[in-house]
């Protein structure tokens, strides 16, 4: 849902949003899906949070960046692993980066499950055929969250 570490494309609106959104579901409200993303700066080593959306299909859990190699993005892949809180409950989890075959699939159903907030990240609509993601799968990051 939004861009974490530096804030270099995120409007003060976003900012402001993604804060109280931050706040709300660090407390267990706000939709279910949600969770409070920590991950550790790759070079400052401070610790940045930022409200995700996560997917769930086949009993596996999905975390796209819909902005791209944004700084968490890059934070994530070099720790390997993030927290995730929502609430008291925190979950350690490792990553898996997607291959460009299981991303297009995944992209589309975060781009249908969750239209409202990230439609305008991505240059096709929301219910397009998993072909039309298939070219875009370079520019969004995904991964497989495994328990640590």
């Amino acid at each position: 849902m939004a861009a974490g570490g530096k804030s270099e494309q995120l409007t003060a609106v976003e900012r402001f949003f993604n804060a109280a959104i931050g706040w709300l579901v660090g407390r267990g409200l706000g939709p279910a899906h949600m969770r409070v993303l920590e991950v550790r700066g790759r070079k400052s080593g401070k610790l940045y949070t930022l409200p995700v959306d996560l997917l769930q299909r086949d009993a596996k859990v999905f975390l796209v960046a819909p902005r791209g190699y944004t700084q968490w993005v890059r934070n994530a892949q070099a720790a390997g692993e993030v927290t995730l809180r929502r609430g008291k409950q925190r979950q350690c989890y490792r990553l898996r980066q997607l291959s460009a075959a299981e991303k297009a699939p995944i992209l589309k159903a975060y781009l249908d499950d969750f239209r409202r907030e990230v439609q305008r990240f991505f240059p096709v609509p929301a219910g397009s055929p998993v072909e039309a993601l298939a070219p875009l799968c370079d520019r969004y990051p995904a991964f497989e969250l495994l328990r640590a």
